[in-house]
């Protein structure tokens, strides 16, 4: 067990430093920057690596609402549902606090102004969705991303492509709702970014935490309801 939590910790660090690191440093250059397309791909990358780096170890969820559909769908055991949520958080504070130390050594930047890549709505939104646009997007959305890894790592599909698959669909979420709301689907990486905002990221992290887990969930249970082969999973 103390390997798999590792194996989760460092995931998620790396989702949160390279995704969000990504937004909060390189896409804030108008002219050098890697918009919005280069912040979707840098998180299907996090991802896609860490799967073939640790995955085999931990199953690669790196997200809360990843291992709540997993159990959902019936992949994943209730008793480990709790540690690897902790460690997927504190993954995401840590890598947080590393990006925070690398982004103040810039003069003048400011955590709270510049919103540091937290996930927001109505005001706070990038594209001014209001909080029930958001509420459907990270709903849908990552039930649909914790289908996807359902249905990658089914026994029945292709073997070894199983991180690309789920790497590219985490590139073509964040294609979808960056505009929306930075965007999550995952309530870890949420949440240690909205932590050094220390605004209005933690009065809105709720809706980060309720939809991405209800989705999860709703997207695991769809697979295993409906597609699911008893035995098929890997």
């Amino acid at each position: 067990m103390r390997k798999r939590l590792a194996a989760e910790f460092f995931g998620t660090f790396w989702l949160v430093l390279g995704g969000c690191g990504s937004a909060v440093i390189s896409a804030a250059y108008p002219h050098l920057g890697i918009g919005f397309v280069g912040v979707a791909l840098a998180f299907g990358l996090t991802v896609l690596t860490m799967v073939y780096a640790v995955g085999w170890i931990s199953g690669g969820h790196f997200n809360p609402a990843v291992t709540v559909g997993l159990f959902a769908g019936g992949r994943f055991a209730a008793k480990d549902v709790l540690p690897y949520v902790l460690v997927q958080v504190l993954g995401s504070i840590v890598a947080a606090a590393v990006l925070y130390a690398i982004a103040t050594g810039k003069p003048g930047f400011d955590a709270a102004a510049s919103g540091f890549a937290s996930n927001g709505y109505a005001a706070h939104s990038p594209g001014g969705y209001s909080m029930h646009a958001v509420m459907v997007s990270e709903f849908v959305l990552t039930a649909l991303f914790v289908f996807v890894i359902q249905g990658a790592t089914d026994r029945r599909a292709p073997a070894g492509f199983a991180g690309l698959a789920i790497g590219l669909t985490l590139t073509l979420i964040h294609l979808i709702s960056i505009p929306v709301d930075n965007t999550s689907v995952n309530p870890a990486r949420s949440t240690g970014v909205a932590l050094f905002q220390g605004g209005w990221a933690v009065h809105q992290l709720w809706l980060f935490w309720v939809m991405p887990l209800l989705g999860g969930a709703v997207g695991g249970l769809i697979y295993r309801l409906l597609l699911e082969e008893r035995g098929a999973s890997r």
